[in-house]
């Protein structure tokens, strides 16, 4: 059963209108550019058309070679002079046809990385940006290419209504019977050229499958993996797959249009057969003269192509518009979180509470957090243990505000935190997550977060505690060293241990009230992670944390340790009555106790 389609949001018109406002707003010469253009195309195309029949015209009316000439030359700069103006016009387009198109760039990346958290989680979220980001996708896409639509259909209609005017004056029904012909033909064409364009999705999937083959041939990330296990001629086979089924479906599309282009030509040999039927009787005839049979019969090719531009130019504006209502309903998708005329936020001691909260990821069966009440205090340092799958990191979200509970509250000093600006209330933390966010800039800008100038001595101290001043210090440019080879050559890839050590000094450096930590030190070896607990109360000093970590050892120096099972607090206590009270954590602890005490026998 097919798919019931989506009707777009905003019409054709609408589109347009949008469009046309965003270039009035600072670009008003993309629209003065169309216009001048459109002008200068039907003014070469009516030139070159008049340029054979108005030279034969004084060769048959007997003028002397002076009047040729002269002819001759004058058409010549008026050509020159059309044709330059249309290139001049043209090449001069760019930049602002360019600049609209980066305003609705900057717009979309701008609602990608300021929607609420949850908006992620949402696959319909992710594929519509995808959808918005093929209408700005280079000048192609809707975005910028709907200037060329716009003015090309503003050149045919002016054109179609220059040419009419002449034919209609020779003979009504050869204009008439040239109309519908030409109509008839863009529509079977249309018809036929539409299975490309209603199969667009099928493409992209056939695309998108072999790019990702492609990838993992090409990509460094794959390399090891291919040779260490030998897989280079399964991931070959891979590749051939997608690639012969991209082609078939292209056979497919070819076939179609195929059948376009003959029907096409039939009917442009009935259409010009028809012409030269009646304008040859009409010269026979001596109704009109042979240059007025060459202008008239130029004139029917041409009005054939005046209307097919207006045909064409109509459904690419649709297509166009489709595209453009796409970049317009993500820019408009709902944002759950408030971003704007929050409750101020209050001043330190900073307490936070769940009442009776429970939480559910989209589209999962149960709840991750179950009823959960939970105090954090001022300045309170805790711990948040438990097996995979316990709701560890979504109790994390949940207090950052990344998400909202399904059922209950989470209040910040008894006020519950929807009723804040959500990005101030971000501004009360700082964070390690397990998924690092390393940008290819310096290590000064990936620890401060900013180009502005930054506090040196509070930068090296961020960097002390974190355990990563050393190895900075042995850099050549030391701070100013660039982090990954993404974008530049001789930047520095740092390895997983002081990659983390690198996001710590960040949230050193920021120092805010809060402190997240979601398994800092997980690739830290054990040496380097004492090193890193032996300073977890100067890190931390004055703020309150939030530490998860699978090795329970590495909880006891936190004022209370949560042990999480099944989306809700199983155990609650310091190290000590925890393992008095030989629950579950007591036995996690000495089953990971006694992992370490054996592979310390093994190593002496």
């Amino acid at each position: 059963m097919s798919e019931k389609k989506t009707k777009p949001k905003y019409s054709l018109f609408s589109n347009v209108a949008y469009m046309v406002r965003l270039a009035l707003n600072g670009h008003r010469g993309v629209l003065w550019l169309c216009l001048i253009i459109a002008f200068f195309t039907v003014g070469k195309t009516a030139a070159e058309m008049m340029v054979a029949p108005a030279i034969l015209a004084i060769i048959e009316g007997g003028e002397g070679l002076t009047v040729l000439l002269t002819a001759v030359c004058g058409f010549t700069l008026l050509l020159v002079f059309l044709n330059g103006g249309k290139a001049y016009f043209e090449e001069n387009t760019f930049f602002g046809r360019t600049t609209v198109r980066s305003d609705i760039v900057v717009a979309l990346d701008m609602k990608r990385a300021m929607t609420s958290y949850p908006n992620l989680l949402d696959t319909r979220f992710r594929e519509s940006s995808n959808q918005a980001g093929v209408a700005v996708n280079g000048d192609s896409g809707a975005t910028e290419s709907i200037w060329n639509t716009l003015t090309e259909l503003l050149a045919n209609t002016l054109g179609f209504s220059l040419y009419l005017v002449l034919l209609s004056g020779l003979n009504i029904w050869l204009a008439a019977v040239t109309t519908v012909m030409t109509v008839l033909g863009f529509l079977v064409n249309l018809r036929l050229s539409r299975w490309g364009y209603a199969h667009r999705d099928e493409r992209a999937k056939f695309v998108n499958a072999l790019s990702y083959s492609t990838n993992l041939l090409l990509e460094r990330n794959y390399a090891k993996d291919i040779r260490i296990f030998g897989i280079t001629d399964w991931v070959q086979e891979v590749w051939t797959k997608n690639l012969e089924l991209f082609r078939s479906f292209a056979e497919k599309n070819q076939r179609h249009l195929f059948w376009g282009n003959l029907l096409d030509a039939v009917l442009a040999l009935l259409r010009n057969g028809l012409a030269y039927f009646v304008l040859v009787s009409m010269v026979l005839r001596q109704e009109i003269t042979v240059s007025e049979f060459l202008l008239y019969f130029s004139a029917v090719s041409g009005f054939t192509a005046w209307v097919t531009g207006i045909l064409d130019g109509v459904f690419t504006l649709h297509r166009q518009c489709l595209d453009i209502s796409k970049v317009r309903e993500f820019l408009d998708w709902k944002e759950p979180f408030r971003f704007e005329s929050g409750t101020e936020l209050p001043e330190k001691p900073y307490e936070f509470r769940f009442e009776n909260v429970s939480y559910r990821y989209p589209g999962a069966k149960e709840d991750t957090i179950k009823n959960l009440d939970l105090t954090i205090h001022s300045g309170e340092k805790l711990a948040i243990v438990g097996l995979n799958g316990a709701g560890k990191t979504t109790l994390i979200k949940l207090l950052a505000g990344f998400l909202d509970p399904n059922e209950g509250r989470v209040l910040l000093n008894g006020t519950d935190i929807r009723e804040f600006d959500r990005r101030k209330y971000y501004e009360l933390f700082s964070a390690v997550f397990q998924d690092f966010s390393v940008l290819p800039a310096t290590i000064r800008e990936n620890v401060t977060q900013s180009l502005d100038k930054p506090d040196i001595e509070r930068l090296w101290r961020a960097l002390e505690l974190a355990g990563l001043s050393s190895k900075v210090k042995s850099l050549p440019s030391e701070l100013e060293t660039q982090v990954t080879r993404d974008v530049y050559e001789d930047g520095t890839e740092l390895s997983g241990g002081e990659t983390q050590r690198l996001m710590l000094a960040r949230v050193i450096y920021r120092n805010s009230p809060v402190i997240l930590l979601d398994e800092p030190t997980a690739a830290l070896d054990p040496i380097a992670e004492n090193e890193i607990y032996l300073r977890y109360n100067e890190i931390t000093e004055g703020n309150s944390s939030v530490f998860i970590s699978h090795r329970l050892a590495s909880t006891r120096f936190c004022d209370r340790i949560l042990y999480l099972e099944d989306g809700g607090i199983a155990e609650e206590g310091t190290h000590d009555e925890l393992m008095s009270a030989g629950g579950k954590y007591a036995e996690l602890f000495e089953v990971q106790s006694k992992y370490y005490s054996e592979e310390a026998v093994e190593n002496e």
